[in-house]
């Protein structure tokens, strides 16, 4: 873990905040790649994940962006309230769960506050001189984080804005952009969940191959219980021959924590993956937003933060 000051806070949009971040002690930040994101330990005991937006390497600081959501589990609520400048936090080395890959040229899309790692993409992908366009769709240009930088950034010409609120100035159409991309374009796409599925169905539609096709959620779809409730099942731990039972009303992760199994745990919503596990046999009940269709169909992992099994029990190679 490490030690950051808050070096500034200032409003980037309506209702969202920017955050810079330094080392406490006065040194260095640990480097890190376009579309990382660390967990903050909040004032109120929290553990948030948040995307760095920049990572200045001349000032040895961090940037983020949090979006109030007054409908969320309160730790946007307590950033904007409770963290001011000055403060000292805590946060996770960066973790790169949605990395650049070379291409010869890639497509951005940004929803909303999806914006946070993809404008840290453009950043990078103009600075090493890859080709790039970014699409950026908000419901209002006061709304837009980092509106007038990206207007001002040396690549301007390759973003383009998409408001709610001004449909007379054209609506994304991502089946045409993806459409004239050629074969070995890579997209990335972050924002609202159903933002997210839109631009993916219309890259499938395109014909483009999953392998192409980046994505990052900031938070799961309410999943729905199956009627009639979770039904408990057994976790079969190979390399410590134990069994754990998970009852109804408990995640598979807490049932390894309660028996003294640690495993790594961050947004506990299957949304980044920190806590996968290895499945050797059985079936799970995917819910998570993390894994691929083809992940998903060869049931070789599990999340066990939210997802559960069809079959009896699972083998997990822990």
């Amino acid at each position: 873990m490490l030690a950051v000051r808050v070096l500034e806070k200032r409003e980037a949009a309506i209702d969202v905040l920017s955050f810079v971040l330094v080392a406490a002690d006065g040194g260095s930040l640990p480097p890190c790649s376009a579309g990382a994101h660390i967990d903050i330990t909040l004032p109120n005991g929290m553990v948030r994940q948040y995307s760095l937006c920049k990572a200045d390497s001349a000032r040895g600081a961090y940037e983020l962006a949090i979006l109030r959501d007054p409908d969320g589990r309160g730790g946007s609520e307590c950033a904007h309230r409770d963290i001011h400048v000055g403060d000292t936090l805590t946060i996770s080395h960066p973790r790169n769960l949605f990395p650049l890959v070379p291409a010869t040229k890639s497509v951005l899309f940004a929803g909303g506050i999806g914006i946070t790692p993809i404008l840290a993409m453009a950043e990078a992908l103009h600075a090493h001189g890859h080709a790039f366009d970014m699409h950026y769709c908000s419901r209002a240009p006061e709304r837009a984080a980092y509106r007038d930088a990206l207007g001002q950034a040396p690549y301007a010409r390759q973003v383009r804005f998409y408001y709610d609120s001004e449909p007379d100035k054209g609506r994304l159409d991502a089946a045409a952009v993806l459409r004239a991309l050629g074969g070995d374009a890579h997209l990335y796409v972050c924002g609202p969940a159903g933002f997210i599925a839109h631009v993916c169905d219309a890259a499938r539609a395109a014909g483009w191959s999953d392998s192409r096709v980046h994505f990052e959620h900031f938070a799961a779809p309410a999943a729905a219980t199956p009627t009639g409730g979770n039904v408990g099942f057994e976790l079969v731990l190979a390399r410590r021959g134990i069994r754990i039972p998970v009852g109804p009303d408990q995640t598979a992760a807490q049932a390894l924590l309660d028996h003294g199994v640690d495993i790594p745990l961050s947004c506990e919503q299957g949304v980044c993956g920190s806590c996968l596990l290895p499945v050797l046999e059985g079936i799970p009940e995917h819910r998570d937003v993390f894994l691929s269709a083809a992940e998903r169909d060869s049931n070789r992992c599990f999340t066990p933060c939210c997802s559960r099994a069809r079959t009896p029990g699972l083998l997990i190679d822990l």
